[in-house]
């Protein structure tokens, strides 16, 4: 099987062919959203970071910032600048170009404020955008795809129906020689020594550990019990009693496929298959994390209605309960209720998620997409605002 995607200068494909309008600190989000919402054909991402950070988070910001820019679904990029971050905007533009793609960038301290920022970046944007116009979908192998895993505001059909059957879609695209991302340490928690017994090697087995120890050390520095905040009010009030019950659902997205590497938050694959990211549950940093690792689809279940897309990688939403799929029609894109009320096998469902996916790589629209429900992103830092 193929897809029909957009071939990049650096030999990746992306499903979708945005001109990326990336904010490089929170104080050019305003300059950024404008020039987005002047120019059709662009896609903006803003966030909280990038100034006042310790020397870790503002390495992690370049490098997500770069990640995201080299994501095969944007075209081009335009960078916004305040021009007085601690961000690397010069060298987040060259690392960006490196895969071959048109590289802007607007300083608005540099060009003399908002107004005249947003009238540069407009022109700019518009060209880009031109320039993308002229580009064509073409048949693409399967292999292409770098699948995002995602499940948020869980409950207890979550583990039960959504999060198996994404499991088979994610085995057959890998099966394909494509690649799913893993995400979501928190949720590994309790059942991380299943999830090790699927790594390739014993040592990729303890990597997977050790993220696990990181994740509740780091909850424990600050003198909190990550019960309450793990599993959320919600994933309660939705039936689920643990971590450890949320997280035997969780792990279920992963499907049966060996884990073959094991990556820090935001990091590109350099191999195929199903790896593990680093990353917290949240929506908006484990969205942008897998974007800045080179998703060009995300798979997100979802129990009592979780909302959110991404700016420029459609987010394909799946639900067990039927109760969301009704009350929340215009957010879902795929019911696997059949699953819950015996009418249909986790296989059967697995292979419509998988079928989906596919048309969603090919351009078929997401609820989040056609709704606008993109903006609410951050980047996953780990010190404190200084």
């Amino acid at each position: 099987m193929t897809f029909s995607g957009y071939r990049r200068p650096d030999g990746s494909a992306g499903t979708r062919n945005y001109v990326g309008i990336l904010s490089t600190v929170v104080c050019a989000n305003e300059v950024a959203d404008e020039i987005s919402r002047r120019v059709g054909g662009t896609s903006v991402f803003l966030h909280q970071q990038g100034c006042c950070q310790t020397p870790v988070d503002i390495k992690r910001v370049n490098d997500a910032l770069t990640g995201l820019g080299q994501n095969p679904n944007l075209a081009s990029v335009l960078l916004v600048s305040l021009g007085c971050e601690s961000t690397a905007v010069d060298e987040v533009s060259r690392n960006i170009a490196e895969s071959g793609k048109r590289v802007e960038l607007i300083v608005i301290q540099d060009t003399g404020g908002a107004a005249r920022s947003v009238a540069e970046g407009v022109l700019i944007a518009q060209d880009m955008v031109q320039e993308a116009s002229t580009m064509e979908r073409v048949e693409c192998p399967l292999s292409d795809i770098v699948l995002g895993l995602k499940c948020g505001s869980s409950d207890t059909t979550s583990g039960l129906a959504p999060n198996p059957a994404l499991g088979v879609a994610s085995d057959r695209l890998i099966a394909a020689g494509g690649t799913s991302i893993l995400g979501e340490v928190t949720e590994f928690i309790g059942a991380e020594h299943i999830l090790a017994t699927h790594a390739r090697t014993e040592a990729i087995g303890e990597e997977i550990i050790a993220l696990v120890r990181r994740m509740e050390e780091r909850a424990k520095s600050v003198g909190a019990d990550i019960r309450g905040g793990q599993p959320t009010g919600g994933n309660i009030r939705g039936g689920l009693t643990t971590i450890e019950e949320k997280s035997l659902g969780a792990i279920a997205k992963g499907g049966f496929a060996p884990v073959e590497a094991v990556y820090e938050y935001g990091v590109r694959p350099g191999v195929t298959g199903l790896v593990v990211m680093d990353s917290p549950g949240r929506e908006p940093e484990i969205l942008t994390g897998l974007a800045a690792a080179g998703c060009t689809v995300i798979a997100f279940t979802t129990g009592r209605g979780a909302p959110q897309g991404f700016p420029f990688v459609p987010v394909i939403k799946i639900t067990g309960n039927s109760v969301t799929w009704e009350k929340l029609h215009d957010h879902m894109d795929l019911s696997v209720t059949a699953v819950m009320e015996g009418t249909e096998d986790i296989t059967g469902a697995g292979r419509r998620i998988f079928d989906e996916i596919c048309a969603v790589a090919s351009g078929r629209l997401t609820k989040a997409e056609i709704s606008g429900y993109t903006k609410a992103m951050d980047i996953y830092t780990v010190g404190p605002v200084i």
